[in-house]
């Protein structure tokens, strides 16, 4: 898979253009009725519990602003941290860190809430079972979203359609479900092999063929324990399809090797943290 790159530079590029957006194209007119270059102290608090996530991002906005502000970290990414928690020291021109406030806490808000939901769903489904993303990701955001997934304690799925073959219900409806399997093995060249299947009688009809894989996609909690006996040591299995927090646990114990979430990227909620003066 690919790997995910968190090296300075993307973290500079990503925070510059978030604050070109804020700032474009008259910069902060309200910040700029502040006349005085006063020095504080301020404090990054949460104001729940939560996974923190997305420091270097927050410290970097701050930074890029006015690189004489110092932003000291409390709290390292993947920590937990309660309501009322210090994350960090923020000491700088007050009317500069007004100015980066926003778009620090946006990214460290949505890193956060991505981190927490994912470990929600890693507690439920206990050790023997990897909870993993998906590409339903915000386009654009997909490397820091994944990468909020590892704080959390989950795992990453393919990165993009590079990344491996992924056999879906769309692929199989309009060829044929053997076929495809069979092209996938002649031209993988190390790449992984999944086959999404939604029926027993699917699985069934590409036991033994060689690939990675087998996605159990919708499936019923009886028939993905049968599917898992069917498999045995055969494939790794994976789950996925409308799974909850609700769900995640009796899926879990079917004993899959892997349950897809879509939900812990595109509708995981923010956590929220406050600058206090």
């Amino acid at each position: 898979m690919s790997k995910i790159k968190l090296s300075k530079e993307f973290i500079k590029t990503t925070v510059k253009l978030a604050l070109n957006e804020d700032l474009y194209p008259s910069g902060d007119i309200t910040s700029s009725l502040i006349n005085n270059d006063k020095v504080m102290n301020v404090k990054l608090i949460s104001n729940q519990s939560a996974i923190v996530g997305g420091l270097l991002f927050a410290k970097q906005a701050f930074v890029l602003i006015d690189d004489k502000i110092k932003f000291i970290i409390k709290k390292k990414d993947g920590s937990r941290v309660k309501k009322g928690n210090l994350v960090a020291l923020i000491k700088g021109n007050v009317k500069n860190i007004l100015i980066a406030e926003r778009v620090a806490l946006n990214f460290l808000s949505h890193i956060s809430g991505i981190a927490t939901k994912t470990n929600e769903f890693v507690k439920l489904a206990g050790k023997k079972t990897k909870i993993c993303c998906t590409r339903k990701t915000i386009p654009n955001l997909r490397v820091i979203q994944k990468y909020a997934v590892k704080l959390g304690g989950g795992t990453n799925h393919r990165f993009n359609l590079s990344d491996e073959y992924l056999i879906k219900d769309n692929h199989i409806a309009s060829s044929d479900l053997s076929s495809l399997v069979l092209k996938a093995i002649k031209n993988k060249k190390g790449k992984k092999i999944t086959v999404e299947v939604d029926t027993i009688k699917q699985l069934r009809s590409i036991l033994g063929l060689k690939f990675n894989r087998v996605l159990l996609d919708n499936m019923s909690i009886k028939n993905l324990r049968q599917s898992v006996k069917i498999v045995k040591k055969l494939y790794e299995t994976e789950a996925s399809g409308n799974v909850t927090l609700k769900t995640v646990k009796a899926i879990a114990s079917t004993g899959v090797s892997r349950i897809s979430v879509g939900s812990i990227t595109h509708s995981a909620p923010a956590i929220d943290f406050k600058l206090e003066i």
